[in-house]
């Protein structure tokens, strides 16, 4: 018997899967399926009765393709949607998961069923990958959606303004057009657990009972889709344990800033990141902040509480598993409800005032002028519970190996005279000495990646701790020893007290690994100088490389550098190109659907 020879050449083959990463196999893995299951329905044709044939490809026909899209900024809005991708494939549905960015939003009007899970950002905006479908929707091309279900699920966070305006958007937008919603929208805070897996079951029992009346789905045929494949057993429900080993203030003594460089050993873990991830740290609520709490409050800090049907000690769970240090417009008004105080109930009628309030008035803050009756329970009951908080990693994987590098810049500002600081960051900064250990994880960021083909320039602007996707971007391009030219533009208040990894940057320089660098000092001189600022004066050359195909990047505050840094490019389009407004909004339009203006901000 001769042996057998596959039909291809299995050396290219062999080539592909030894060079492929996890989530590629997967995709391939996906994709070969649905080829294999179209092509057995077409096999088993051949040795059935006509009539038989006829019924199984009606009723794979006859199936609604369900367009599942998820818009994540720190990967929440994706987890729910794998959540939900979990529940259609246990039920046997066809479904297409897609990311918003490779979401081919212009033949909507050719989708039967498109559900979207979209978290908010900043103030009121999309997740940057979301923003291309955004912008079509709202347009005049937008067709009109007679024919489309559609489902919206928004998450976001109630100490914003703009509470899940994203999801809000999309949801009215969808309905304008004729769009039939197959549910009503949710909007999640940032505790979603419980709700976002009802709603799931609202979906799932509406979709079934739509395929119960249209045929069975067995018949279905297999979905291709995108697959979000674990590469490591650590997640953010399971954390890895990881040492610290570095925990160093990179900004000078006199500086009013406190930002550090911390470095993680995570030896033994078997994760893998690449440069633009994120990093999740789980954090511990200061033991002196729950003090002050415990003091003004009437019961035993070892009385026993309830948080998600377990059984905690009230100091445990301040310390553990509440938020402490973000006040929110829904914790004030079950607090002023709680204790039934005048002048708090006066405020929540004016939601102004009681944004403000919420902004200004940290928890510990509002319980120790507003005091009133109440139990442990209760005060349990109305806080919201500890979120991990998310920070861009400042190494390249090839250039640290088993580490991971954070810039924290440290919140702290005075209420009352008191010191008051930001939860996680003085968590990083104070109460972790190094050769501790704390809880982490890594997020995968696909919107925030370096070109594949590292020939391509790209240009990097940044402010403050802003700064730290870029120093992973350099230390990527120079394991790589990539082609391609680096131009960094950054900005901070002072040269001598805030140029964070300095030494570096004059050695990337040096080595020609940086081909340039601009630097806006903000303090150094009467007029203010900001990033934005330096960046409008190098219009011409940023439009030169923008001609020669350069990759734009953004990394720091959403509300106000992000924008303004937007808003100068629009300049720099509009004068170096000749273009008007629009036909310049349309050019970075056109960059950031081809991920050439990718933006990691917050």
């Amino acid at each position: 018997m001769s042996k057998y020879q596959p039909p291809f050449n299995s050396d290219e083959l062999d080539k592909i899967i030894n060079n492929a990463s996890a989530e590629q196999l997967a995709w391939m893995s996906g994709y070969l399926w649905g080829i294999v299951a179209k092509g057995a329905l077409q096999v088993e044709s051949s040795t059935l009765p006509q009539n038989q044939v006829d019924n199984d490809l009606s009723a794979a026909n006859s199936q609604k393709v369900i367009t599942l899209v998820s818009a994540s900024q720190t990967g929440n809005a994706r987890r729910v949607a794998s959540e939900l991708s979990r529940d259609f494939e246990r039920l046997g549905l066809v479904f297409n998961h897609v990311h918003a960015a490779d979401y081919k939003f212009k033949k909507i009007d050719q989708d039967d069923i498109v559900i979207i899970i979209t978290s908010t950002q900043g103030e009121g905006e999309v997740p940057e990958e979301a923003l291309p479908f955004y912008k079509f929707l709202f347009s005049k091309k937008a067709p009109q959606l007679p024919n489309l279900n559609y489902a919206v699920l928004g998450l976001g966070d109630s100490s914003y303004v703009h509470f899940c305006k994203a999801g809000k958007d999309f949801d009215q937008r969808l309905m304008q057009l004729g769009a039939k919603r197959l549910a009503d929208r949710v909007d999640l805070d940032t505790d979603y657990q419980q709700i976002s897996a009802n709603w799931r079951q609202t979906i799932v029992d509406r979709l079934a009972q739509s395929i119960k009346q249209s045929g069975d789905p067995s018949k279905a045929l297999t979905n291709n889709r995108n697959i979000i494949v674990e590469n490591s057993q650590y997640n953010r429900e399971n954390p890895f344990m990881a040492m610290v080993n570095v925990n160093q203030k990179i900004t000078a003594s006199h500086s009013d800033r406190d930002i550090r460089h911390i470095e993680l050993d995570l030896s033994d873990s078997g994760i893998l990141y690449q440069a633009g991830d994120t990093l999740g740290v789980w954090y511990e609520n200061s033991p002196a902040l729950v003090e002050e709490l415990l003091s003004l409050m009437p019961f035993d800090s070892e009385v026993d509480v309830e948080l998600h049907g377990e059984r905690y000690r009230l100091k445990q769970v301040l310390i553990e598993k509440i938020e402490l240090t973000q006040n929110t417009p829904v914790i004030i008004s079950k607090y002023a409800q709680l204790i039934a105080n005048s002048q708090l109930l006066a405020l929540i009628s004016d939601k102004t005032a009681l944004r403000d309030f919420a902004q200004t008035t940290p928890i510990i803050d509002m319980i120790s002028r507003y005091q009133g009756e109440f139990s442990a329970q209760a005060l349990i009951d109305i806080l919201r519970p500890l979120t991990p908080r998310l920070y861009s990693i400042a190494s390249a994987q090839d250039e640290v190996g088993d580490e991971a590098h954070l810039t924290v810049n440290v919140v702290q500002y005075l209420i009352d005279d008191k010191k008051r600081t930001g939860g996680a960051s003085y968590f990083l900064a104070e109460q972790i000495p190094e050769q501790s250990q704390i809880k982490v994880f890594i997020e995968p960021n696909d919107n925030f990646r370096l070109p594949s083909d590292n020939s391509l320039p790209i240009i990097m602007i940044a402010a403050g701790s802003g700064i730290a996707p870029f120093r992973a971007f350099m230390q990527q391009r120079a394991s790589e020893a990539a082609s391609g030219e680096n131009w960094l533009l950054f900005g901070n208040p002072h040269f001598t007290a805030d140029f964070l990894y300095q030494i570096e940057w004059q050695s990337y320089l040096k080595d020609g690994v940086l081909s340039r660098i601009d630097l806006a000092w903000s303090r150094d001189q009467a007029q203010k100088v900001y990033v934005q600022d330096k960046l409008l004066t190098q219009g011409v050359d940023i439009w030169q490389w923008l001609q020669r195909g350069a990759y734009l990047y953004v990394c720091g505050d959403a509300n106000n550098m992000a924008k303004a840094v937007n808003t100068v490019l629009l300049q720099i389009i509009m004068q170096q190109g000749q273009y008007n407004e629009e036909q310049a909004n349309n050019y970075l339009d056109e960059l950031r659907s081809n991920k050439r203006y990718q933006r990691d901000i917050y």
